[in-house]
């Protein structure tokens, strides 16, 4: 199975968000490359909410390009099988923990998002992440900086969509 034969499974099974859910179905029937940086109408994203539910805190990176305080996540690449892998290694990378394990509910919010020309979209599919106990962050050459964020600290440091993901997440906590 393609990665993008499993993006469309993955958002069928999708319970939620039923209008931006169709969107990106409707994006993935009419772009075939729509899982690639290279798709210029927008492509698919995979991120993952890192999140320690024993402390009450989630981790959080400084986008280096951005200058934002993020989620991991980014573009999928050729070796991902699964958008769950995409966001599992994405998440892995800008991290630096080893073991984290994505929650099996699968995605738990979707976030459509403008960027900056030549793409117009990013329309990403958002997973959570634990992290294991004692776990210990690392960061990447894709970060600022990387830091634990107690879950009423967020809405301070991030904007909307981190809110949201934040909260869904806590919910199917």
């Amino acid at each position: 199975m393609s990665l993008h034969d499993d993006a469309v499974l993955v958002l069928k099974r999708y319970e939620d968000q039923e209008e931006l859910r169709q969107t990106y179905l409707d994006h993935l029937s009419a772009h075939p490359d729509g899982m690639w940086k290279a798709c210029e109408a927008g492509h698919l994203t995979a991120s993952a909410l890192v999140v320690d539910p024993e402390r009450g805190r989630v981790l959080l990176t400084l986008h280096k390009k951005l200058n934002m305080w993020l989620q991991m996540g980014g573009h999928c690449e050729p070796g991902d099988a699964t958008l769950s892998d995409a966001a599992l290694r994405e998440a892995t990378e800008e991290s630096g923990i080893a073991g984290l394990t994505l929650l099996p509910v699968g995605p738990v919010r979707l976030d459509r998002h403008p960027i900056p020309a030549p793409c117009n979209w990013h329309l990403d599919v958002q997973y959570a992440a634990l992290a294991p106990g004692g776990a210990v962050e690392a960061i990447s050459e894709e970060s600022l900086d990387l830091r634990w964020f107690a879950y009423d600290e967020v809405a301070g440091v991030a904007d909307e969509s981190v809110v949201r993901l934040m909260e869904r997440t806590r919910a199917v906590l």
